[in-house]
């Protein structure tokens, strides 16, 4: 008994409609990325120009915002707010600093510089990258789905109907609050940073302690200062806005806002990693100085 097996040959016409349809579906996806990167786009530039109207008609949410990113919810004994998580980041990545840079400067006999690239690294670099992980890791994902909640359950519209602007409302207001509350956090994680990177180097490697603080102290300046407030600053309010769009914009019940919680997380390091490279060569410059080297 034999087999008959119908192999048909795709002709010009069949080929060309599949590449057609391979062609408008990757067109169709870059539409859509394009239309939603504008979107966020123009999400950030109302909430951005919403800051006057949130200060004067929505006080007592930023308040509230506030005591909200700062200690959490109900969360101070249990040490669940940023200030607990910052204080132990800061205090983990201070110390492994402390022990990578004693390490390396072992190598060349120059430990007594330990005090220099402890104040240089711990205030250019690690104290606003761990504050700014910090409120990603914890306040942002809350942000992300408090207003992707509200999102799902048609509040947002709710609010739009009753004249609230809803931009200002949810978002502004946040960001104000982050960016306010970021300077407590970001002091306390500082100062952690300090100490643990001392307690490894002098303590726990025996170097000089009048050594180290000399140096230490001629590398810190108050412009230093300022300048990595500024960037704790700026990390809080990009952080904000990118975990209040992705909130903003979800869709697909709780599964959706889960996952916009995630893309929101991955997106905001990503800034943060962007942003920190951007705003050290535009605040200390290509070729940085070190005060009180002459360097």
């Amino acid at each position: 008994m034999t087999r008959h097996f119908d192999v048909s040959i795709p002709t010009r016409t069949d080929i060309g409609l599949r590449v057609r349809h391979r062609v408008g579906r990757r067109l169709g996806g870059l539409a859509d990325g394009t239309v939603r990167f504008g979107e966020y786009v123009t999400f950030v530039g109302r909430a951005v120009i919403g800051v006057p109207f949130a200060l004067m008609h929505y006080r007592k949410h930023v308040v509230r915002q506030i005591a909200e990113v700062t200690f959490g919810t109900k969360s101070l004994l249990s040490g669940g707010g940023t200030i607990g998580i910052v204080l132990a980041m800061s205090l983990a990545a201070a110390a492994m600093l402390g022990v990578e840079t004693y390490r390396g400067l072992q190598l060349v006999g120059m430990t007594s510089l330990s005090g220099m690239l402890a104040a240089i690294a711990n205030t250019r670099e690690l104290a606003p990258v761990v504050v700014a992980i910090a409120l990603a890791a914890k306040v942002g994902t809350g942000f992300t789905a408090q207003i992707g909640a509200m999102r799902i359950s048609d509040e947002i519209a709710a609010l739009d109907s009753m004249a609230i602007r809803s931009v200002p409302f949810l978002a502004t207001t946040r960001m104000i609050a982050a960016m306010v509350c970021v300077l407590p956090i970001y002091m306390v994680g500082l100062l952690a940073s300090y100490i643990s990177t001392r307690m490894v180097v002098v303590w726990f490697h025996g170097e000089s302690s009048g050594t180290y603080d000399y140096f230490f102290h001629l590398a810190l300046s108050p412009t230093d200062l300022a300048f990595s407030a500024l960037k704790a600053i700026a990390f809080a309010a990009i952080v904000t806005l990118v975990h209040c769009s992705y909130g903003y914009f979800a869709s697909g019940g709780p599964e959706g806002v889960g996952q916009a919680a995630g893309r929101a997380l991955r997106t905001s390091i990503l800034a943060i990693g962007i942003f920190d490279v951007i705003l050290t060569f535009g605040l200390w410059g290509l070729v940085p100085e070190i005060p009180g080297m002459g360097m």
